[in-house]
């Protein structure tokens, strides 16, 4: 458990972090922004960061290897693929899937039925892993999620050619992650809560897989079905996520080894932590992409992936720990 001025710096951290969200940028501050407009975009952006930073957990636990994160399985890329064919589907039915109010919540749905797919199709092409004991299932779960993004990506390439011109920026956006569509928010909380419950849930048995899928196995837990668990915990959550912002990376991968790092070592204390860590993470990125150009507007996908490079290669540079 973090020490009390580790504990009292990562709050304030926090709450810096949400209070810079909302003031940024500075010009046309009032209340009634903050209320109808930045308010809703923050914990947007909250739960987005919340629910990518505990699927990283959920994969790095599962796979062992702290260079895991959502996107490493596929799960991005089937977002991507379910995004543009809701615009290409938008199209073939003149416009009618793609424009107002219908046409954020269809691509919302593609996104996330295209996250869902790929976590199933890696469920069952990864079966043979799930059901071995030993760590080398590890590496046969990577390779499968990275042929997965391989297929997805050159799908989503292919959908992104036959794109009209009128939707193509719009597509993009998503590809690389933006929170200028996701209005409300607060139907993906309940998933927040669920997720980091049952990591609370599952302390001990997530303790012991982390010594090894032997040692655990020993220790009388089921490795196959905490396996399982972890797997569609971090499709579900991933889901949510990119059917809100699209693709944003980086969240999974960082949030969790900074508060390793920072002393944060039980499960119980890491998912919490890991929550609000990349909720202030991706809530204050999406700020700097509001200010850093205005009145235009960066996708915060691309404000995170410059934001979260040095800070990986930070942790390459460390080596393991």
């Amino acid at each position: 458990m973090p020490s009390a001025p580790v504990r009292w710096t990562l709050t304030a951290i926090f709450l810096i972090a949400i209070g810079l969200a909302l003031a940024l940028p500075w010009q046309g501050v009032s209340a009634e922004v903050l209320a109808t407009l930045r308010g809703p975009r923050v914990l947007a952006g909250v739960v987005v960061g919340a629910l990518l930073a505990l699927s990283g957990l959920a994969l790095q636990v599962l796979l062992r290897n702290p260079l895991a994160d959502p996107y490493v399985l596929g799960t991005s890329g089937g977002a991507a693929v379910g995004a543009i064919a809701t615009q290409s589907l938008g199209g073939a039915f003149g416009g009618a899937l793609g424009a107002g109010v219908l046409g954020t919540v269809s691509m919302g749905v593609g996104a996330a039925l295209g996250a869902l797919a790929a976590g199933l199709a890696l469920l069952g092409l990864a079966r043979g892993a799930l059901r071995a004991r030993e760590d080398d299932a590890s590496s046969r779960l990577i390779l499968t999620g990275a042929m997965l993004a391989a297929v997805s990506g050159a799908v989503g390439t292919l959908l992104l050619t036959l794109t009209p011109d009128q939707r193509l920026r719009g597509a993009i956006f998503w590809l690389v992650g933006d929170l200028s569509g996701a209005a409300d928010a607060a139907w993906a909380l309940p998933v927040v809560l669920l997720a980091t419950a049952y990591f609370v849930w599952r302390a001990r048995a997530v303790d012991r897989l982390l010594l090894g899928t032997e040692v655990a196995w020993l220790l009388g837990e089921p490795v196959r079905r905490l396996r399982h668990e972890l797997l569609a915990l971090a499709c579900l959550a991933t889901a949510c996520a990119v059917s809100l912002a699209g693709a944003v990376g980086f969240v999974g991968l960082v949030v969790p080894q900074a508060l390793r790092l920072a002393g944060v070592r039980g499960t119980r204390q890491l998912a919490w932590m890991s929550a609000a860590g990349g909720g202030a993470l991706v809530a204050l990125a999406d700020a700097l992409a509001r200010s850093v150009a205005w009145p235009l507007e960066l996708p915060v996908g691309a404000v995170m992936a410059l934001l979260g490079a040095p800070v990986f290669i930070a942790f390459l540079a460390r080596g393991p720990r």
